[in-house]
């Protein structure tokens, strides 16, 4: 184990723990965080990786910056740069209104199957919740093969696992990809997010492809997503291809602390169940 670094308990319940014995007091005064040559903020987040583990439950509260750097005897920066790896590694969550607690096992949610399918199809868990008019961000349009300036229909969905909101997605489709739309007398909604579905999905789906990447929620995700803004996140960008060029987009953006995804012989893509809480 880890030897400690700090003077006292990350939370003093009035009776000796394994916590105390765990992070204990430095002797002569200094923190062992002078003399080892890895950085500072990755010592601290292997203590405290430990402290986890070994005394803190599943939603409990940490005690406030200030607090534990003072008992760390660490710089409030380099806490922060080491709560921020554990969150990014999922085993904290900074909740609004509340503060840092510690964060519950990722959840299990099929991102991807060895089946090519348009969204919306049967079996997508996926909620719908708006569809507007609107110009997409440039690197859409360019997968598009839009005008700058074009307006696609933009469908907004969302994605609930457990009770919990795990991902927010957009999904841009140009005109082209859905020219019959005059059966639809919903101007936005999901009435009308739904009729775009139906008409995409009498195209010919020829293929999909996915890119992963690590990224930080927008406002308006991290507002959905019930997380701060800034916060690490997972975006999956989907490519669906018929008739020979791109018919949509989807770009889709999961909660890096709720979802663990691994990528199988097939290339769907899955997020998995962590049984068990393990040692970062």
């Amino acid at each position: 184990m880890v030897a400690g670094i700090v003077q006292e308990p990350l939370i003093n319940k009035g009776v000796k723990s394994r916590r105390d014995t765990a992070i204990a007091e430095d002797t002569v005064g200094t923190t062992q965080l002078d003399t080892v040559p890895e950085p500072k903020y990755w010592h601290l987040k292997t203590v405290l990786s430990e402290a986890l583990d070994s005394e803190f439950s599943v939603g409990e509260i940490l005690p406030n910056e200030r607090d534990l750097a003072a008992r760390f005897g660490v710089a409030r920066a380099t806490l922060r740069q080491a709560l921020e790896q554990l969150e990014l590694e999922g085993r904290l969550q900074r909740r609004r209104g509340v503060g840092t607690t510690v964060a519950p096992p990722r959840m299990g949610v099929a991102v991807g199957s060895e089946q090519h399918t348009w969204p919306g199809a049967v079996g997508d868990a996926w909620q719908l919740a708006d569809c507007a008019l609107a110009v997409p961000p440039s690197a859409v349009a360019k997968a598009l093969e839009t005008e700058p300036d074009e307006q696609v229909h933009i469908v907004r969905r969302s994605r609930v696992t457990h009770g919990q909101p795990v991902a927010a997605e957009l999904l841009y489709i140009p005109a082209a990809s859905v020219p019959d739309l005059s059966g639809i007398d919903a101007p936005s909604g999901a009435a009308r997010a739904r009729g775009v579905l139906r008409e995409l999905q009498r195209l010919g789906l020829e293929s999909q492809d996915r890119s992963v990447e690590l990224g930080s929620a927008r406002a308006d995700d991290a507002k959905e997503l019930d997380r701060l803004p800034g916060a690490p996140v997972l975006v999956v960008t989907t490519r669906f291809v018929a008739e020979g060029g791109t018919a949509a987009v989807s770009v889709a953006t999961y909660r890096a602390d709720t979802c663990r995804l691994t990528f199988g012989d097939a290339g769907g893509v899955e997020i998995h169940h962590d049984p068990e809480r393990r040692a970062s």
